[in-house]
């Protein structure tokens, strides 16, 4: 904001939306098209939801002409962040919005996952609420399916509504080549090698509960997405067995 009411008032009225994007703590918006913000199609019911409604949509698409005072002005300016949120939830599941999402997606400006076996798979945000003022924003992880917060409090305090609750879902129905095969590597608790035993009963019952849920779902022929990680497991699992047998052999035949 400090830097923002350095510049003239032209400069002011001229480009908010890139000093908007380019703002730190902005990183996860895209910028909207023109076209968009001023077709009041899009635009419908917010103008309930908004204090200052015109005259943040004034700002915001760059035709704000109204001379008040700086506390007046400061309000305006916070009443457009929130306009520009509200729009940019609507915006980011067309198809415009999608693509342009996408490819920030690819370039993981949303952050990596955290959880080692989940290889730095992409974040996108979400948020766990369409009700602005609900929830900060989180990050999706498509490979874990889980959610994690923000690394930078800038992010954090972000209202999780000017993402929504389905723009994350879309995506993946509309470009499903992103769509990671899912994990079901589990970290396994070990001293000196050996499995802890409390959290290998647990892990078994894991187990033996998603391959029973696995086999439900292959017999309603519905794509589990587990079948390439499936692979490899069964590929490892016969490679132990040659292993066994091998060394087994050597074994024998040092006795003879």
């Amino acid at each position: 904001m400090d830097d923002f009411n350095s510049e003239t008032d032209s400069d002011y009225t001229s480009y908010w939306r890139d000093w908007f994007i380019s703002s730190r703590g902005n990183e996860y918006f895209c910028e909207i098209d023109e076209e968009y913000l001023t077709d009041r199609f899009n635009l419908t019911g917010l103008n309930t939801e908004v204090q200052y409604y015109q005259h943040a949509l004034d700002l915001v698409t760059d035709v704000f002409d109204f001379d008040c005072d700086d506390d007046m002005r400061e309000a305006i300016e916070k009443s457009a962040r929130h306009l520009y949120g509200l729009v940019h939830a609507r915006y980011i599941v067309t198809t415009r919005g999608l693509a342009k999402m996408l490819e920030k997606f690819k370039k993981s400006d949303f952050g990596k996952c955290p959880r080692v076996l989940c290889q730095s798979q992409p974040l996108l945000p979400m948020g766990q609420s369409d009700v602005p003022n609900t929830s900060p924003v989180k990050l999706y992880c498509a490979r874990c399916e889980d959610l994690y917060n923000p690394k930078s409090s800038r992010h954090a305090v972000i209202d999780g509504a000017y993402f929504g609750t389905s723009f994350h879902n879309i995506l993946f129905q509309v470009y499903p080549a992103m769509l990671p095969p899912k994990s079901q590597r589990r970290y396994e608790p070990r001293v000196f090698g050996f499995k802890v035993h409390a959290a290998a009963s647990l892990g078994r019952w894991q187990s033996d509960e998603r391959e029973r849920m696995k086999e439900r779902l292959r017999q309603a022929r519905v794509e589990t997405g587990f079948e390439e990680e499936d692979e490899d497991d069964e590929e490892e699992e016969l490679e132990d067995e040659d292993m066994e047998v091998g060394d087994g052999f050597e074994g024998a035949m040092v006795q003879q």
